[in-house]
């Protein structure tokens, strides 16, 4: 069995005020703990992939903030406290400073932050 702290969790991707934390958990799945201060959309940090969103399924909990996930069906709005689930095809947006821990198959995630870290230069 693993577990890790946030402290304890690499820094995958930093910058004005982005934070992204990602360990391997084994068992192929990723815990991410993410910083997004408000006004960050990742949706430029997205384009090239297909429909230019997030391929990559997510489940975690909203610890603070409020988040607008942008899909090809419409956006929704989550907020603190909430458990979610992102199925894939999905861009988000922070409507004020958010921080939350989501799990995802490491193949996959690790195949979006590679496109992610490539779009930033």
């Amino acid at each position: 069995m693993t577990a890790t702290t946030r402290e304890d969790t690499p820094v995958a991707i930093e910058g004005d005020g982005v934070e992204l934390r990602m360990a391997d958990l084994g068992g192929d799945m990723t815990a991410a703990f993410v910083r997004f201060p408000r006004g960050t959309d990742m949706g430029p940090a997205l384009k090239g992939l297909p429909g230019d969103l997030c391929q990559c399924p997510h489940w975690g909990y909203l610890f603070k903030g409020r988040l607008r996930m942008r899909t090809g069906d419409g956006d929704r709005i989550y907020e603190a406290g909430q458990a979610f689930y992102w199925e894939p095809g999905h861009a988000p947006e922070a409507l004020e400073d958010c921080e939350y821990l989501d799990f995802s198959p490491t193949k996959e995630f690790d195949e979006v932050i590679a496109h992610v870290k490539a779009q930033m230069g």
